[in-house]
């Protein structure tokens, strides 16, 4: 196996299934929008035109949205929340590394270059994983209301309705319900793997405590 891809075999393998999955969902999206199209007297759309339409990007966005709104919940609420046991959580007993002052490290060539650099850049480097998944949250939301307001605003019209708005889309019932019934099933998941990681073994995961370790240890090292 080439080092390249032993090396990052980890994400290859996870952006590969994203690529496959998100292909799959654009081709039968697009065969049920014309569906769709077809039931309601409407014209079909090419694949490259329903990849612009409002029915891919809300679909495609809503779900990202609520991705990203986990990943920042669970990085902030891991810097500063604990739960015994669980193999996601930093252990209460013991001074963490991730807690260590990065400025002792200035000093250290092979540390990144925020952290030799000092200042407003150290600063920003310490936050920057949970800045960085707000960001792509944020992205994703408005995203969503783009796309919701074009799909929300065709069925409107077809029912002698009126189009609307992203911003107005964003204050119906319809958005919300879009975002929630997704986020908590992020919350639930986040949830599930940190109470089950207490008393459920993996071996070979970095996500799992050792299978001989007691279910009270913290932490997965």
């Amino acid at each position: 196996m080439p080092r390249f891809i032993r090396d990052n075999s980890l994400s290859l393998a996870l952006l590969g299934l994203f690529l496959i999955a998100l292909g799959g969902q654009a081709v039968t999206g697009w065969k049920s929008y014309n569906q769709e199209q077809q039931d309601h007297n409407q014209p079909h759309a090419s694949f490259g035109e329903y990849l612009t339409e409002g029915h891919f990007i809300e679909a495609v966005f809503e779900n990202w949205e609520s991705e990203f709104l986990q990943d920042a919940v669970y990085v902030l609420f891991t810097a500063f929340l604990i739960q015994r046991g669980s193999a996601e959580s930093k252990d209460p007993d013991k001074d963490e590394s991730v807690d260590n002052d990065p400025r002792a490290s200035q000093s250290d060539p092979n540390a990144p270059w925020p952290v030799r650099r000092g200042g407003i850049w150290l600063s920003l480097y310490k936050n920057s994983l949970l800045i960085t998944f707000l960001l792509l949250f944020l992205f994703s939301f408005v995203m969503h209301a783009v796309g919701g307001a074009e799909e929300y605003s065709s069925e409107q019209l077809a029912h002698g309705g009126q189009a609307v708005s992203a911003l107005r889309y964003m204050a119906t019932n319809q958005f919300w319900f879009e975002s929630l019934q997704n986020w908590q099933s992020e919350f639930l998941a986040l949830f599930a793997m940190v109470v089950l990681s207490i008393f459920l073994r993996q071996q070979g995961s970095p996500e799992s405590k050792p299978v001989a370790s007691p279910h009270s240890e913290t932490g997965s090292a």
